[in-house]
């Protein structure tokens, strides 16, 4: 068989399937996939239903051809249709029928395709399997080294294997360098057209929780809780928390003697990023008031899942945040509208003199006389 040794091929499934860490089955499958290939080049044309078998004791292989039963006389697609008087005994209409060829030799330009069709199929699923491994790996945090860097992506060699950091999950004005070593959060394994491909993340808030989890102990213990979190990566983070036992603080937990925890945090996302951490209520109203920190709130009015929050003018910009930030991330964090409102400062007392309150006194006691 000129240029396709079937024989040599069948020698080379366990040898393949040992080396690429890839079930037999698998192997011998992306062969045959070639073999159908190859023969649909020398033999057919694109539209054709072709399978291959290939028996790896004798080496020799046999092509099925696949065409439905049709009820014209003439069919319209000979490549997949077949009339039914020229099916057989028994055939019936929407049948497939299988027609078996002996594959006996190949061309120069069918045995390349074959050629290239075992190569980038045997490195589709060796992607694949070295994905599937990663699957019990998603929703943590790994080490990696930047590889490329592209207009809309990163690439990523996690050592096993490769990942993509879309845009959208990098963090905003973070620049990445080839050779650097990066920490990256494994968001998931999308499977397309072009084979599976592993989605990392800087910029998502998952990759922040799971850097709290880290340096807050009590969280493993159950001592306190992440409750919600918001992000924008590169700008600012909202966390809330609460704690299940009594006399402890929650905030004060996450922000670590000295700060310790949260800066390890900042360390790692970014001294541009802020990070507020609120204390979490049941309650509404106190949880929107915590949210829209560091802001003073003089009252919040809750219709439905909108709310109206009012603060006074110094506290106006404080509470929106620069680019609507603030109240941005409070909304997202609460799960609630927020409205923004002014209201009047509250009146301030008028302050006594030292002559009013004598006076004030005086008249106190001649009334009780």
């Amino acid at each position: 068989m000129e240029g396709l040794d079937l024989k040599q091929m069948s020698a080379m499934v366990d040898i393949i399937a040992e080396e690429k860490g890839l079930p037999k089955e698998t192997v011998l499958g992306v062969i045959e996939q070639a073999i159908a290939a190859a023969w649909r080049k020398d033999n057919g044309d694109r539209d054709m239903n072709v399978r291959a078998t290939l028996n790896t004791k004798t080496g020799e292989a046999d092509v099925f051809v696949a065409r439905e039963v049709i009820e014209d006389e003439v069919a319209y697609n000979p490549s997949t249709e077949i009339p039914l008087k020229e099916a057989g005994k028994g055939a019936k209409l929407g049948d497939i029928i299988e027609e078996k060829f002996k594959v006996t030799s190949f061309g120069r330009v069918a045995a390349m395709t074959a050629k290239q069709v075992v190569i980038q199929r045997l490195r589709e699923a060796e992607n694949d399997a070295v994905l599937t491994a990663f699957e019990d790996k998603i929703g943590t945090v790994v080490t990696g080294t930047v590889s490329r860097v592209e207009p809309k992506l990163v690439r990523i060699d996690l050592g096993r294997a490769n990942g993509i950091m879309p845009r959208s999950e990098q963090i905003d004005g973070e620049y990445y360098t080839v050779g650097s070593r990066i920490k990256v959060y494994i968001k998931n394994i999308e499977r397309g057209d072009k084979g599976a491909q592993l989605i990392l993340s800087r910029g998502s808030a998952e990759f922040v929780e799971y850097l709290f989890r880290q340096e807050v102990p009590e969280i493993e213990n159950g001592t306190v809780k992440i409750m919600g979190i918001a992000r924008e990566a590169g700008r600012r983070t909202k966390i809330a928390v609460t704690a299940t036992v009594p006399g402890i603080d929650p905030v004060g937990t996450f922000v670590g003697g000295r700060g310790i925890r949260v800066q390890a945090v900042m360390n790692e996302i970014g001294e541009k990023e802020k990070i507020d951490i609120v204390t979490w209520s049941d309650n509404s109203s106190e949880y929107i008031r915590e949210a829209l920190s560091p802001a003073e709130i003089m009252k919040v009015e809750i219709d439905g899942k909108k709310a109206k929050v009012f603060v006074t003018e110094d506290q106006q910009s404080i509470a929106i945040g620069k680019q609507g930030q603030n109240v941005r991330l409070a909304s997202k964090l609460t799960g609630y509208e927020i409205d923004i409102e002014l209201t009047k400062s509250a009146p301030k007392k008028k302050k006594q003199n030292v002559e009013d309150s004598l006076l004030s006194a005086l008249e106190e006691v001649s009334e009780e006389e």
